[in-house]
This record gives C-alpha cells, structure tokens and sequence, in this order.
C-alpha cells in the first residue's frame, strides 16, 4: 500500500473540496481549504519527501472561464517536476499529449470514455492511441445508488449506467495503466471511508489503484489497508495538517508502508 499524494486545483487556486458539492455553473464548491501556496510548492515538498503516483486535478471544466488559470497551476507543477505526478480533469485524446509533454506520468480519464452514461470505446481507443496505455490511468469515481456503486462523471455531477464491479475492472484494466476511485459520496466530508468500495477493489488487486474519500484518521487508512488487503493505495486531502486538517503526512505514509 502506497500513499500517493494531491494537488486539486479550482479556480486557479489549490484547494480541498467536498466533492459532492462541485457544481460547473459559477464555479460552485464547497471549500475545506484554499492554500495560499501554488501547485509548484506541493509538487516540490512531495518530490523532496521522496512521494511519487499522486495526481493533480484541474476542477474547472474547460468550458469555464476559469479553467485556463487552473490549467496554468498544473502545468507549472508538471514542469518543476516532469515525471513525478498524473494530471486529470478534461483530458481526450486530443490534448492527452500536450499534458504528457508538459511532465505528467499519466493522464487521468474519465468523462471522455463515458459518453451519455455508457463506456465508449472509440474514445478509448483514441486515447490508448495518443499516448499509450501505459500512460493512462481510467477514474472509476463511484456513488452509491441502492446499494450498487456507479461511475459518475463531469466532476461527480452525472451518472452512468456502469456499475463498479470486478467484471468491469477486468475490461477497463485492457486499456489503462492504473486505476483511481473517488468515493464520491464521503469525498472531502473526512468521516470514514467507503468500506465497500475498498472491498471491491481489494478483492480485485490485478493492477495499480487509488482509493480516494472519507478517510480522516489514521484509524480509516489502517482500515483501507486491511480492507483493501494492502493492494489498494491510498490518497488524502482535507485531512492532512499541510491542507488544513489534523494528520500529519508522516504519520499516514509510516502506517502505509
């Protein structure tokens, strides 16, 4: 189990948000913290703490006036350390490799390959194309829906008719390096993770994956690690003391190793 660290970034500042309550129209979030460092300073702390796999999240849809300021805070921190992070949040096939170009290890998709609630596979096939399937990493980002668990896209605002299942991790897993799940519905709220999600993909284990959501102690990440029977890695926002929670960084990364 890894710790993997992040740099979300809304309205060109980086921030920790509750998730659920992101909304494109205005520019609507639910702020946990807004740093007053820029992406370049948390890409560096991480790189000099020997961290590695995170990602950087651009929140703004593209279609937002604000989008190209969050871009230009990702983009910084990719250059300042090439290689280091994935990027995510607007990518298709055919800006993939201007993000690959600019220093991420991978890109993140999710919106581009589910189209009007369905997998499309064009798209994926385009995408594995641009750069590569090792260079591509699917976000499964899920909520609960009558007990099942749902991929949601466009920043957790819409739903699709793909369930998270084992069955659907073996077919994604063709066309992807890794794999990263927000647990949308306990994102940014710090009040314990999604067990069943992490059981999901503990149970499954066939290639890298991220578990995001809900962890606010170090109670939650020993929880993750044995749920997820050490395959599943772990990510922390609004819970650690370097965006304005309680953990300190340290402490999450000695209980992951």
């Amino acid at each position: 189990m890894r710790f993997r660290p992040c740099i979300d970034i809304h309205n060109g500042k980086v921030k920790q948000i509750v998730g659920s309550s992101l909304r494109d129209k205005n520019d609507e979030a639910k702020e946990n913290y807004v740093a007053s460092n820029d992406a370049v300073f948390y890409a560096r702390m991480y790189r000099e703490m020997g961290l590695s796999g995170g990602h950087i999240i651009l929140l703004n849809p593209v279609t937002s006036p604000l989008y190209e300021a969050t871009k230009k805070q990702a983009t910084e921190a990719l250059n300042a350390c090439p290689g280091l992070m994935q990027v995510g949040g607007g990518i298709t096939a055919d800006n993939a490799k201007e993000f690959i170009d600019a220093g991420a290890s991978h890109v993140i998709v999710t919106s581009y390959v589910f189209k009007d609630g369905k997998i499309n596979y064009a798209n994926l096939e385009k995408l594995t194309a641009a750069v590569g399937k090792e260079k591509v990493v699917l976000d499964l980002s899920c909520k609960n829906v009558d007990g099942k668990y749902y991929i949601v896209t466009d920043r957790w605002q819409k739903l699709t008719d793909v369930e998270l299942t084992e069955a659907t991790l073996d077919l994604l897993s063709e066309y992807c390096d890794e794999f990263l799940v927000h647990a949308a519905d306990v994102e940014g709220k710090q009040k314990g993770i999604e067990e069943n999600v992490a059981g999901i993909l503990g149970k499954w284990g066939k290639i890298p994956v991220t578990y995001a959501g809900g962890a606010g102690t170090l109670d939650d990440v020993k929880e993750l690690k044995e749920i997820g029977k050490g395959r599943v890695d772990v990510t922390i926002g609004s819970a650690l003391e370097i965006f304005g929670g309680s953990l300190k960084l340290k402490d999450v990364i000695e209980i992951c190793d």
